[in-house]
């Protein structure tokens, strides 16, 4: 006995739908790699950076990533491109409340497996020394965020 209902089978494919987040649309290849096509821009995206280090340990697996997203800070053991971080096990993990890292390198030359010097740039214009194998934060600079941009010169052309 078929079916009543009065509705009918839709079979077709399609090639457009919309979301909330935007339109969705079946494209050729030869349209989809076009070099003139508009980059998606989501709102709120944060550029990541990523900084890497070795620390010459014992497991000889001595090389360390540092990257953030937004406010949070990662630290990791780094395994190469073949094979992922753990993502669940961060050697160290920060959330910054007022300002977010804009910029962070590692001092090449000073790190241990046991410690290493992070400087960390933030977008208020602080810049803050950290150790994230030993979890210390040793030192902030520009506390208040001034750049010689911002602060007065005397008539004599000098920096007060």
């Amino acid at each position: 006995m078929a079916a009543e209902g009065g509705g009918k089978e839709n079979n077709e494919i399609k090639t457009q739908f919309t979301t909330r987040e935007g339109v969705y649309k079946l494209l050729t290849h030869s349209e989809y790699s076009r070099p003139n096509r508009v980059p998606f821009n989501s709102q709120g995206s944060n550029p990541v950076k990523v900084s890497f280090v070795n620390v010459n340990d014992q497991s000889g697996n001595g090389d360390r990533i540092c990257f953030n997203v937004g406010r949070e800070l990662y630290f990791y053991i780094y395994k190469g491109v073949r094979k992922a971080a753990d993502l669940s096990k961060p050697i160290d993990k920060r959330i910054y409340k007022g300002t977010q890292p804009t910029c962070h390198d590692f001092n090449h030359l000073t790190a241990t497996a046991e410690s290493v010097s992070l400087l960390v740039g933030f977008s208020a214009g602080q810049v803050q020394l950290i150790d994230p194998i030993k979890k210390e934060t040793s030192k902030l600079f520009n506390e208040e965020g001034l750049s010689s941009q911002n602060q007065a010169s005397s008539p004599s052309g000098t920096v007060v």
